[in-house]
């Protein structure tokens, strides 16, 4: 993957309709990458979680947001912290990305990006 950095902020490159912002509490599922989108992957970096925050700042931008289909294709794992998040790391969002980018397979994807720490799990991986 080629990458490029600038000091430019992503608003002044890109028209805003091509911008998504990938965020976990985006109402909108992505279910395919459009190479014709810029995906935003960790539009903010920080130690703690901040719920919402990455979701309002792209409404302030007026920007798509989007999620990544964790819920849809994978399910919550029995664990005795009973813990469960959707939020990545910039790392594990590249790694679903890319992967889905090069096999078409969510399931695929999320299983290279979510690590079992989240507390999800493909549904075939869910012993009984």
């Amino acid at each position: 993957f080629q990458m490029d950095t600038t000091p430019e902020s992503y608003l002044d490159i890109f028209p805003l309709d091509a911008i998504v912002y990938l965020t976990p509490d985006s109402d909108n599922v992505l279910e395919d990458i459009d190479p014709n989108k810029v995906y935003v992957l960790g539009g903010l970096v920080d130690e703690s979680i901040h719920k919402k925050l990455t979701l309002q700042r792209a409404q302030e931008q007026s920007l798509q947001t989007a999620r990544l289909p964790i819920r849809e294709y994978m399910v919550k794992a029995v664990n005795t912290r009973n813990y469960h998040s959707e939020t990545l790391a910039i790392n594990q969002v590249f790694d679903v990305l890319s992967t889905y980018y090069a096999t078409q397979s969510w399931p695929a994807a999320l299983k290279a990006g979510v690590s079992p720490g989240k507390g999800y799990v493909l549904p075939d991986a869910v012993k009984e």
